[in-house]
């Protein structure tokens, strides 16, 4: 059962971080580079309105799988610090991506379908700029999996 768990918080991990890199990377510079903001805005509605549901998915994935692993593990007693970290991150990123889904990308919506496109530009804009938090944050949980249990 702790196999399927992992195995369940992995892949939610890598539809998440693995989709803002992609994203932020690769995708959010091409598109600049190549659409004006009457095409692009709305390109990042259609984006964002495909990717954001398996977002859901993968947080309520990783919330529920994380949980049931530790107490598996005996409770947050027995688990280590970089458990706690790893925990107190992922809901951090949680709440990061819980605000952009109902703020900037609903205000990008609206600004979309009223052809504001200085609106839209500004909610892509901060959009972005909380992507790249949540990217940084969900590559340093992945690196304290990695790291902090060989030191503690």
């Amino acid at each position: 059962m702790l196999k399927m768990l992992y195995l369940i918080h992995v892949l939610g991990t890598l539809v998440w971080v693995g989709g803002m890199f992609f994203a932020h990377m690769v995708l959010r510079p091409v598109a600049v580079a190549r659409l004006e903001p009457p095409q692009r805005l709305p390109f990042w509605v259609d984006i964002f309105g495909r990717f954001f549901p398996w977002v859901w998915v993968s947080v309520i994935a990783l919330i529920l799988s994380g949980q049931a692993m530790v107490v598996m593990m005996g409770g947050m007693a027995a688990v280590g610090g970089h458990v706690h970290g790893m925990l107190a991150i992922g809901y951090l990123m949680a709440i990061i991506y819980a605000y952009i889904y109902f703020v900037p990308y609903a205000r990008l919506k609206r600004a979309v379908a009223a052809a504001d496109w200085p609106a839209g530009g500004a909610a892509q804009n901060r959009i972005r700029q909380l992507v790249a938090t949540n990217l940084t944050l969900g590559l340093l949980n992945v690196a304290l999996v990695f790291l902090l249990p060989l030191v503690m």
